[in-house]
């Protein structure tokens, strides 16, 4: 992992990885996805991770890509890479085994609401700001559609995408683009909570639950059903559930093997 752009602290469970480019807002360069990629899938085989928390250094959450670096490539290869890289990172969030949840301060605009949007939990600043803002500048946020419009209401994502204008923290909420908003003096306290909360649970039945949500929304009714019973039964099978119903009966803190 690159130091200078990725930064990572673990706690109790809760791995918290901090974008490190405060001077570009934390601008998402070709580099910065591959080393956020990286360390994903370190995380994904790091059993002692049970939460993910994902912030920006600085004075915003993260401004979407580095245009700068784009136009100076200027190159359709490079150009592809660069949104294939960002595609490939955001379907890592969705698909890792744990909870990811954005950390949002200041602005989160195009692929930086994308990333929001990608985060199974989003907790805001009261003052943090989001847009989809490339139709100002004739680049269509085609990519960060994707995660909007699976995030949000179809009509509340084509606005953002259609006006490209801030909504406040307020209206992200409104909308369903984020769970909670509080004072920035409370931002770091109230992800500690959540991420806390969930990283006392069972890291099997965690990795169980996100990936039936993910695919159970892709199916009809009648399928999701079939297949979410299927995953209740598999999950009864676990050595956590055993635990976990056998603690419930007898009153006692479950103890944990993450199996």
């Amino acid at each position: 992992m690159s130091q200078s752009l990725l930064q990572r602290q673990d706690h109790e469970g809760v791995a918290t990885l901090t974008l490190s480019r405060p001077d570009a807002y934390n601008s998402l360069s070709l580099e910065l996805m591959q080393a956020l990629h990286a360390e994903l899938d370190s995380i994904a085989d790091d059993l002692a991770v049970r939460c993910v928390v994902i912030r920006g250094a600085g004075k915003g959450f993260c401004a979407g890509h580095d245009l700068k670096q784009m136009l100076g490539e200027g190159e359709e290869s490079y150009y592809r890479c660069t949104f294939e890289t960002c595609s490939g990172l955001m379907q890592r969030i969705v698909n890792l085994p744990v909870p990811v949840i954005a950390q949002v301060h200041g602005v989160a605009t195009a692929a930086g609401c994308q990333l929001v949007a990608s985060a199974d939990l989003a907790v805001a600043a009261d003052n943090a700001r989001f847009a989809t803002p490339g139709v100002n500048i004739g680049l269509f946020c085609s990519t960060p559609m994707v995660a909007l419009s699976r995030a949000v209401q179809p009509k509340h994502a084509m606005e953002l995408l259609l006006t490209g204008e801030l909504i406040d923290a307020q209206r992200a909420f409104d909308m369903g683009l984020i769970n909670q908003q509080v004072p920035e003096a409370e931002l770091d306290s109230a992800v500690a909570t959540l991420a806390a909360k969930i990283a006392s649970k069972s890291r099997k039945t965690l990795q169980i639950g996100k990936q039936a949500f993910y695919r159970q929304r892709e199916l009809p009714l009648a399928e999701a059903y079939a297949h979410c019973s299927e995953v209740m039964v598999g999950n009864m099978l676990t050595d956590d559930a055993q635990e976990g119903i056998d603690a419930f009966i007898n009153k006692r803190k479950p103890e944990w093997t993450h199996r």
